[in-house]
């Protein structure tokens, strides 16, 4: 009997989709969705495989940073239901914006995490949806100034669509991406507008809808942007601020920004250094504006460019190198680089941040063997105790073990307000040797919250140690 060879994309579409679902739906979407093969990735879009999702038991954080960073936020409208460990909960769930999501189930179910996690959420989301909206039902003729958060960047430009004639200030913060790309705004110049405060919580995708409405308020005098971009191909530096900004807006006297471009390293066609953004900010006048680029991948740099003094509340993929001046209102920070942070870095994180709260660190790299010796009375005169005073969230659950070593031991670090702490219970048992070290155990004494992956048993040693956790 002639036997032939067939292809697996010689089967038919029916075919293949049996073949699938007899795999992981984590393993369909993350090995189909970037290969080059329209009809594929058609497939795994799926609601078979984008209806429930469940992330429980994955080990590997890039896999998580994968769908995090970018299928996620293909598939949102197609989530139904998560299942999901604590520890990724946070991580997952405010990716991006799921309008279907009706089912979350936990594993390993924790209730003060979960406390604490819908508390943060609940208090910052939603924001106002105006897309399905009549223009009635929003608009008013003597509106001068308004501060609103919306759902999406859309809602933005329904704000500005004629319904506000008046309005010469606007704060407009946006939480989520996603937006209709298909809908045609009024592009009429926004000619009574002298305010513009933007603020994008999610990474935003599509800048060239920001620089569009940009080109509208050409009377504008004080503009403030804080906003981060990825997909693009280059770095937003000064020459795209001198055409998208200063070009449109003659009557501009403030601007203050803080913009962040995560590229990935092979997209690019020319070698990124942060002495060449900063050369572009130079040449358009920007003296007091500064850049950083850090390594938050093998493949992936984040690229900031922002205004001094900074005057924004939170900061992320903040690395090894950034610039010596003094961050006086920020209270979150995310940290991450692909080297490791050594001692120096968070006693110069302590000085930089003096009113830090909300501290978390990517980071799997060990650090080096100085960093990581206990200070004992002979050696302790070549180091200084790091204190944050007023430090009270301490995530390091994508961080090495190191980094718990560095924030607990008081020979190294002091935090005497930390009182909501997240973890991994193998690096909080390695490092406080199970519950009985002294060095280790003044930091955890005010600790009323203990986020870890794995079900923590509270023993004896354990509430001795954290005398303050909520029964």
């Amino acid at each position: 009997m002639n036997r032939s060879n067939i292809h697996f994309l010689d089967l038919p579409d029916e075919i293949l989709l049996i073949i699938l679902k007899k795999l992981n739906n984590i393993d369909v979407l993350y090995s189909l969705l970037d290969i080059n093969n329209k009809r594929l990735k058609i497939l795994a879009q799926e609601n078979t495989f984008t209806n429930i999702l469940k992330f429980a038991s994955i080990d590997d954080n890039s896999i998580i940073d994968r769908f995090c960073d970018d299928i996620l936020p293909r598939i949102h409208r197609n989530v139904k239901c998560f299942i999901l460990d604590p520890v990724l909960m946070e991580y997952i769930l405010l990716a991006t914006y799921y309008p279907n999501l009706t089912e979350l189930k936990i594993f390993h179910f924790q209730e003060d995490a979960l406390y604490y996690f819908l508390r943060s959420f609940v208090s910052s989301y939603p924001g106002l949806l105006l897309r399905d909206q009549a223009f009635t039902i929003f608009s008013s003729p003597i509106l001068t100034h308004l501060c609103i958060t919306v759902d999406n960047f859309d809602d933005c430009l329904y704000l500005l669509d004629g319904r506000l004639r008046q309005l010469t200030t606007l704060h407009v913060t946006v939480y989520t991406r996603d937006s209709s790309s298909e809908i045609v705004h009024n592009m009429d110049k926004l000619c009574k507008l002298k305010y513009f405060s933007l603020k994008v919580i999610d990474l935003f995708e599509d800048y060239d809808k920001i620089s569009s409405l940009f080109r509208r308020m050409s009377n504008l005098e004080k503009l403030t942007l804080n906003v981060s971009v990825r997909h693009r191909n280059r770095v937003i530096d000064g020459t795209d601020i001198q055409h998208d900004i200063f070009n449109c807006m003659p009557q501009l006297h403030s601007f203050t920004f803080c913009i962040c471009t995560y590229v990935e390293m092979v997209d690019l066609s020319y070698k990124l250094t942060s002495e060449d953004i900063q050369q572009t900010l130079t040449d358009i006048g920007q003296q007091h504006a500064v850049s950083m680029v850090s390594y938050v991948t093998k493949k992936k740099a984040a690229c900031s460019i922002f205004s001094l003094p900074f005057e924004f509340d939170y900061l992320e993929d903040l690395g090894n190198k950034y610039p010596n001046t003094v961050f006086s209102y920020v209270t979150y920070l995310l940290v991450r680089e692909t080297v490791p942070f050594e001692h120096e870095f968070f006693m110069r994180i302590a000085r930089s941040f003096p009113s830090l709260k909300h501290l978390r660190i990517f980071n799997m790299k060990s650090q080096t063997l100085n960093s990581r010796m206990t200070f004992s009375s002979d050696n302790s005169q070549f180091y200084s105790i790091i204190e944050y005073p007023h430090l009270t969230i301490l995530d390091v659950r994508y961080a090495h073990r190191d980094y718990v070593e560095q924030f607990l031991n008081e020979t190294k670090t002091y935090i005497p307000c930390l009182t909501i702490f997240q973890v991994f219970v193998d690096d909080l048992k390695a490092v406080t040797k199970n519950f009985s070290r002294e060095e280790t155990r003044r930091n955890c004494a005010k600790v009323e919250q203990l986020f870890t992956r794995e079900s923590l048993v509270r023993t004896d040693d354990v509430w001795l140690y954290f005398p303050s956790l909520y029964k």
